[in-house]
């Protein structure tokens, strides 16, 4: 692997990063350690935040108004309101809804939309012609249908406590960490009720405009090693399975990983694929008790760093449940094809380690996990059937009902 050198923004990388020589590949993903030191600047009294930006977009991409609200000029209340929906794009889970964004060296030497996020964060999100500049590169892109939504933007200075073991000591620091944070939230329409303005002093018919939890947002740059890391961003999307590529190419250009559903969806087609009419239900059962095993017994480390798995260490596991060496190869290969050479994989995004599903053409069944191994999958006379032991209670839409004997 070959240096390279860089230099400029040198003084913005962690201090383990800043040797005169970088090495590609050094640069890691933000923690769950690290998110959560973040998320817990998001209250009145914990951040440097003393003013909010956005701007009002109706449906048809038009900035209805702007927003420059000073925090310390609105009530307790609405102050509260405003980080509460701010702190939301840090919510979800790393890998799934968070999603890390990696520019590449010339994207952070040359690239357009590095340089417009680092005047955003450089100015504190003070300057307007930035974020102008800014709001029309978002609207222009992003697809919310017909949807009203308000953009905010805010930006945070953390003067960054030192940490004794597992303690952070409010004495001294290392650095002071400067970031921006943006959401789009959704502006809902509710019914038209008739309600009193005292404006007026009369009754009039209206509907409201709620704004809604952010469907998306982003952090930048990342909180990496307690420390700035101006090569990635951190993107949330509400909902895992609709990560906004218009968005991402528009505000951070780059490719995006693929989403959880992706992945999942990506890991069962190569293991059907592999197997073959070898994916039985009980080949299947265990590889999901195992990687389940896996994902708990990280749960249980309390281990910041996310639990990752290589498709070679997940072949071993399906020679371990019963497939074959052929097999296992077939699903290395299916692997490379899907997700690309070198691949990483996380086990929570290939499995649901909370429930297992069986279902066929008429029927539908839920089961604990935990008991998952006492379904059975035969043929009895020709017939393909599964079979649910029953011990002494069993249900029908919360009526208790009995099994009875077959009749001799």
């Amino acid at each position: 692997m070959g240096l390279t050198v860089f230099p400029v923004f040198l003084s913005e990388l962690p201090q383990c990063y800043q040797p005169n020589i970088i090495t590609k590949g050094l640069l890691k993903p933000m923690n769950q350690k690290e998110l959560n030191e973040l998320r817990r600047r998001w209250k009145p009294d914990k951040n440097a935040i003393s003013r909010v930006y956005g701007c009002f977009v109706n449906g048809n991409k038009e900035i209805i108004t702007d927003l420059d609200e000073s925090l310390g000029m609105v009530t307790q209340e609405e102050a509260e309101k405003y980080l509460s929906l701010l702190k939301k794009a840090l919510s979800g889970a790393l890998g799934k809804n968070l999603i890390d964004i990696v520019f590449s060296t010339q994207q952070v030497m040359t690239g357009e939309e590095h340089r417009m996020l680092m005047e955003l964060r450089t100015s504190g999100a003070k300057d307007a012609r930035v974020r102008q500049a800014f709001y029309q590169k978002v609207i222009q892109s992003l697809d919310m249908g017909e949807s009203n939504y308000l953009l905010l933007l805010a930006s945070d200075s953390y003067d960054v406590p030192h940490r004794n073991r597992d303690a952070l000591r409010a004495e001294g620091s290392d650095e002071v960490f400067s970031y921006i944070l943006c959401a789009v939230c959704p502006v809902k329409t509710g019914k038209t009720e008739l309600g009193y303005f005292s404006g007026d002093n009369e009754f009039h018919c209206a509907a409201s405009q709620t704004v809604a939890a952010p469907e998306l947002g982003f952090l930048f740059p990342a909180f990496d090693n307690r420390s700035a890391n101006i090569y990635n961003a951190l993107f949330y999307s509400r909902k895992e399975e609709e990560l906004h590529q218009e968005f991402i190419d528009a505000v951070f250009h780059i490719d995006l990983p693929m989403s959880a559903a992706e992945q999942r969806e990506a890991f069962e087609s190569a293991l059907s694929e592999s197997l073959g009419s070898a994916c039985s239900l009980e080949i299947v059962q265990a590889i999901h008790g195992q990687l389940a095993a896996m994902i708990e017994e990280h749960r249980e480390t309390k281990d910041p760093e996310p639990l990752t798995v290589s498709p070679c260490e997940v072949s071993k596991i399906i020679l371990d449940c019963g497939a074959s060496e052929e097999q296992a190869e077939a699903f290395q290969a299916a692997c490379g094809e899907r997700f690309g050479a070198g691949a990483v994989l996380n086990p929570a995004n290939l499995i649901d380690a909370k429930k297992v599903e069986l279902k066929t053409e008429k029927v539908s069944l839920s089961i604990d996990p935990e008991y998952s191994h006492l379904v059975e999958a035969k043929v009895i006379d020709g017939q393909k059937v599964l079979i649910v032991p029953v011990e002494d209670h069993l249900e029908f839409n919360g009526v208790a009902v009995n099994v009875n004997r077959d009749k001799e």
